[in-house]
């Protein structure tokens, strides 16, 4: 079996955002050799077209694998039509040229027997060139707004057996699906009130007070991440949940990604925000000095209410309004300490580094364009290790403009649009 990589780079004179607004549609019909294109769903909701070419019968199947707004970046996967492929995996991108215009990059790793690669590989080429060369003449398509959904009622359940737990939920639409929303630190489930009530239309959700926040309470115990799968698992099953989407912020990415590890076959989706790995990639020395740092002042007698304004600067994005900084401020002020302090040895005593081999449902990964905890850099690479090790990878990256570290209290709508589009197309 012999493996080769095809890339072709050309120039376009059109601005990237032009570019990127035809490239972007996987399903659209800009490529000059399509004769037909139609757009079919993956088993859990990925993207997939199915395509012919010109002066050919063959039916050729690609799936999405990758996609960024942000980075105007789209990956795909061969499933059908090319003879004796063995792997076919393709990415192409739009950036801006140091001259004006746009640099369209297009590559693709193959892997095919001896005998047919050579063919494959410049087959591919063409096809690449002559798509670069097209997009000189397409005509930039507006973007498509969603119109921003009816905020939805919500209402407040609290399960009495402890630990006690209090959920923010939307009414039930009648199926086995529940998009189920997990704080930071340093929040509450009050944070996601925007997001809740937009999703409540197309989906039911529920924002949880993880134990000890709100008017959840903690345990008879230190609390361990499988404390909190175990308290996912009692959501789900007091409302009748058979599938979940996750949508986790900082330490409720952290939790998601734990529970996907142990449960994937529950989720439809997972959506991480500002974050993903948490501490279970640092070593003992790391872990420890988080956390030393943090008690500090917990041990001098502080509540989170007294170091909550330093912790906002930290938090919020350049440009946050004075209402955005207060509602930081409210939810840091109203943990309790001995919460506080059980989520920091929660965070830094994790059970295992992720296999994110186990991520076989569609994920979304957002972060805040000026997020100082889990930077745009950070959480692309681990949206990248997603793509690379996910056995059918479904995987897509947005930076929120504009916005810090809570990125879904600073820039509600942008948060929302990214989230509505990711949930509309889950199976």
């Amino acid at each position: 079996m012999g493996r080769d990589v095809v890339q072709v780079r050309g120039h376009v004179p059109l601005a990237p955002e032009a570019v990127w607004s035809v490239v972007r549609d996987s399903c659209g019909a800009w490529h000059p050799l399509v004769a037909t294109i139609r757009e079919e769903r993956g088993s859990q909701g990925a993207k997939v077209r199915a395509f012919t070419v010109t002066g050919e019968d063959t039916l050729y199947r690609e799936q999405q694998t990758y996609f960024s707004d942000s980075d105007r970046a789209l990956g795909y996967t061969h499933l059908q039509g090319i003879r004796d492929c063995e792997a076919y995996d393709a990415r192409i991108t739009v950036s801006p040229a140091e001259a004006g215009g746009s640099v369209v990059s297009w590559t693709a790793t193959i892997r095919a027997p001896a005998s047919r690669l050579g063919a494959i590989c410049d087959g591919t080429r063409a096809v690449f060139e002559a798509g670069i060369a097209s997009l000189s003449t397409v005509s930039a398509r507006e973007p498509t707004l969603a119109d921003q959904p009816v905020p939805t009622p919500v209402e407040t359940l609290i399960f009495d057996d402890l630990p006690r737990l209090a959920l923010s939920v939307t009414a039930d639409l009648g199926d086995d699906r529940l998009c189920l929303f997990l704080h930071g630190i340093g929040g509450g489930r009050t944070n996601w009130l925007p997001q809740v009530q937009a999703v409540g239309r197309t989906i039911r959700a529920a924002a949880l007070d993880l134990r000890g926040y709100g008017e959840s309470s903690l345990g008879d115990h230190q609390s361990t991440v499988d404390d909190y799968c175990a308290d996912i698992l009692r959501v789900a099953e007091k409302l009748g949940a058979r599938r979940l989407v996750l949508v986790g912020l900082s330490y409720g990415s952290w939790i998601a990604t734990s529970f996907a590890m142990r449960y994937p076959q529950m989720l439809a989706g997972l959506v991480l925000s500002g974050g993903c790995t948490g501490m279970s990639e640092a070593g003992p020395d790391e872990r420890e000095a988080f956390r030393v740092s943090r008690e500090v002042p917990l041990n001098a007698g502080q509540v989170p209410a007294d170091f909550a304004p330093a912790v906002v600067k930290v938090l919020a994005g350049p440009a946050a309004s004075e209402d955005t900084r207060q509602k930081l401020f409210d939810s840091m002020a109203a943990i309790p300490a001995a919460t506080y302090r059980d989520a920091l040895v929660c965070f830094t005593n994790p059970l295992e580094r992720f296999d994110f081999s186990k991520l076989a449902m569609p994920v979304l990964m957002m972060t805040g364009e000026h997020d100082r905890l889990a930077p745009p850099q950070e959480i692309r690479g681990v949206a990248g290790r997603i793509w690379d090790t996910a056995p059918c990878p479904d995987v897509r990256f947005e930076v929120i403009q504009g916005a810090g570290h809570v990125c879904n209290v600073e820039k509600p709508d942008q948060y929302n649009s990214h989230l509505l589009d990711f949930l509309s197309r889950l199976r």
